[in-house]
Order: C-alpha cells, then structure tokens, then sequence
C-alpha cells in the first residue's frame, strides 16, 4: 500500500470512509461497539438516538462495511467489522476524547512502550522530585 500522497484513487477512497466517520450519530454507534456486539434496542437505549435515525445510520454503516450483522432470531446485532476499524474509533476517540491522546495512541500501536510509560512521572514538578 502506497503512502495517500502517492495515489490520489486511495486518498479518494481514505476520504469516502472518512465520510462515513464524520457524523455524530454515526460516531456514537461506532463508539459504543467498541463496547462489544450490541442489538438495536441496546444501541437505542444506551444513545438515545432514536429508532428511525438509528435504523439509517446503521444502513449508512454496513454499506460502508464500517460494521457487521448477526441475526438470532428477530433481534440483529451489530459489531465492528475489524480491526481497523476499531483502531479507527480508538482514534477518534483518542484525540477528540477525554483522556490524554498521546497516551491512548501510544497503547494502541505500542502496546508494551505503554507498559513501560505507565510508571514514568511527567512534568517539571515531578521532575524536580526525582533529582
């Protein structure tokens, strides 16, 4: 795979499903099936996003193969369809949510560089302790 800046047909493509991301509703839904599968009624309960609305944006979702569906009997659920997209909402979720972005990336690609900065101390005050 090419870098974006040296083809602009998977630049396109990367903006396509950026698209997809860049809807509030949308981002709750993937937000919370970061949780684990979870059924219509759940995701309505727990967003309050509302039956028709949710209905369209979890069409929007599949047709972007952003997440997958299990039918057991009338009840379907629905589940991120991988890990990329699940680096995807940790992401997003690292830098426009709460919490300290650098770290969560640096879980996220580094697993056991994390471990290790879980103990180190940052700041100027914490510093001046250490000597």
């Amino acid at each position: 795979m090419k870098a974006l800046w040296q083809s602009r047909a998977q630049a396109e493509a990367a903006a396509d499903k950026l698209r997809k991301f860049a809807q509030s509703q949308r981002l709750m839904i993937l937000s919370l099936l970061l949780e684990g599968e979870k059924s219509v009624t759940e995701m309505d309960a727990a967003t309050g996003i509302g039956q028709p609305a949710l209905s369209q944006q979890l069409a929007e979702l599949r047709k972007a193969e952003l997440v997958t569906t299990r039918r057991q009997a009338k009840q379907v659920y629905y589940s991120l369809a991988g890990e990329p997209v699940v680096l995807c909402v940790r992401s997003i979720e690292a830098v426009f949510g709460a919490g300290n972005p650098e770290q969560m990336l640096l879980k996220m690609t580094r697993p056991e560089a994390s471990q290790k900065r879980e103990h180190v101390i940052e700041g100027a005050a914490n510093f001046a302790r250490l000597r």
